[in-house]
């Protein structure tokens, strides 16, 4: 079974996406590779920022840090989402709980040529609790959350697992 210590930043995204897309997710369901949007998403984290290493956390993986300890992610999107700012905040959670002191998350776009940024700060840490025990509630529920409004499938890569009927 899922615990805390498992909750890494993908499954806070697809918290933030779509509660059923994390519910599939955690039962092994990994349709990410046949995405035509996942694939972008790799090719625009590989040719962007290539001098900066991705720091590995086990359940999560940040793509860098600064030496101003501020978590840095390349986002492939055009446009910020909360499940972006939500994926940076439980980084600097993790950091935190490893006794680092992250200052926030610097959420990069290259599409737009744009960031965000976003401390990390108590309120952030209290967002960040409720989202993990959030998505363990999601995970580990016996039955899978109802399905998004088709609207809201657009582009997902689980769509088949969810509307084939």
């Amino acid at each position: 079974m899922i615990t805390y210590d498992d909750i890494g930043g993908v499954h806070i995204k697809y918290l933030y996406h779509c509660p059923r897309q994390l519910w599939l997710y955690v039962r092994g369901i990994r349709p990410e590779a046949l995405s035509a949007a996942v694939q972008l998403g790799e090719v625009v984290h590989d040719t962007t920022y290539t001098r900066d290493s991705p720091v590995d956390l086990g359940a999560a993986r940040i793509d860098f840090m600064d030496g101003h300890r501020w978590v840095h992610e390349v986002k492939s999107s055009r446009r910020p989402t909360p499940a972006d700012e939500a994926q940076g905040r439980h980084y600097c959670h993790r950091l935190h709980r490893l006794g680092i002191a992250a200052e926030g998350a610097i959420l990069h776009y290259p599409a737009t040529r744009r960031t965000q940024r976003h401390r990390y700060d108590t309120d952030a840490a209290d967002r960040a609790e409720a989202d993990i025990a959030e998505a363990l509630a999601v995970a580990r529920a016996p039955q899978s959350p109802a399905r998004l409004p088709r609207s809201g499938c657009r582009g997902c890569s689980f769509t088949d697992y969810c509307w084939t009927e």
